[in-house]
C-alpha cells in the first residue's frame, strides 16, 4: 500500500473510533476532484474540541503517530487563521509522512465538515471535502501548486455551486482570486 494512503488510513481509524467527523483535503482530495497528482503528506480538518486533544494524542501514539512536544503542551499553530497541529508517522524508518490536522473552529471549517463527501479508497470509505471547499482552500493557500489545482478542479468538475463559492469567497477574502480563476477557465477567454 502507498505509504501516504497507509498514513491517512491510520489517522482516519483513530477518528472513526472516536466518532470524530473529519474531511480529507489537500493533494489527496485533489486526486478525487481533479487530476491525480503525487502528494507526500496528509491534510485533514477534524471536528474535535481542544480539550479532547490530550486523550486523542495518547491514541495516536499507540498507532505510531508522533506528536511534537510543543503540541503536547497545548500549543496550536495557525495557517490562514485556521488552527493547525503538525504530526508525523514513520511507516518506514527513514521516511516520515507529515500529517497536517486542522481543527474545525471557524464557521467555514464547520461548513466544510458538514458538506464532506464519502469516497472509497483502497476498499475503505473515507470522507473528503467537497470540490467547492477544496477550491476555496486552494484559493486561500494561493501557492503556484494550489492555483494549478484550482484550474484542474474547475476543468474537471465543470458546474459547481456558485452561490456557495461566492458566499465563502467573500467571507474568506478570496473573491478576486475566484473570479480570476473562473475567468481563466472560460472557453472564451483570450486564448485564440
Amino acid at each position: 500500500m502507498n505509504p501516504v494512503i497507509a498514513a491517512l488510513l491510520t489517522i482516519v481509524d483513530t477518528l472513526t473510533q472516536r466518532q470524530t467527523p473529519y474531511a480529507v483535503m489537500g493533494g489527496l482530495a485533489v486526486r478525487v476532484h481533479a487530476l491525480p497528482r503525487p502528494t507526500q503528506d496528509v491534510d485533514l480538518t477534524i471536528a474535535l474540541a481542544r480539550a479532547a486533544l490530550p486523550d486523542w494524542y495518547q491514541q495516536l501514539e499507540q498507532v505510531g503517530i508522533t506528536i511534537p512536544e510543543q503540541y503536547r503542551s497545548g500549543w496550536i499553530d495557525q495557517i490562514a487563521e485556521m488552527p493547525l497541529i503538525k504530526l508525523k508517522i514513520y511507516l518506514e524508518p527513514s521516511h516520515g509522512i507529515d500529517l497536517d490536522v486542522f481543527l474545525a473552529e471557524s464557521e467555514f471549517q464547520r461548513s466544510l465538515i458538514a458538506r464532506r463527501q464519502p469516497v472509497v479508497l483502497d476498499d475503505r470509505s473515507i470522507d473528503i471535502v467537497s470540490p467547492e471547499d477544496l477550491l476555496l482552500l486552494k484559493l486561500i493557500a494561493n501557492r503556484p501548486r494550489d492555483l494549478l489545482d484550482v484550474a484542474d478542479i474547475l476543468f474537471i468538475q465543470g458546474q459547481l455551486d456558485q452561490s456557495y463559492l461566492d458566499h465563502w469567497a467573500a467571507q474568506l477574502g478570496v473573491t478576486e482570486r475566484l473570479q480570476q480563476a473562473q475567468s481563466d477557465q472560460s472557453p472564451y477567454s483570450d486564448s485564440n
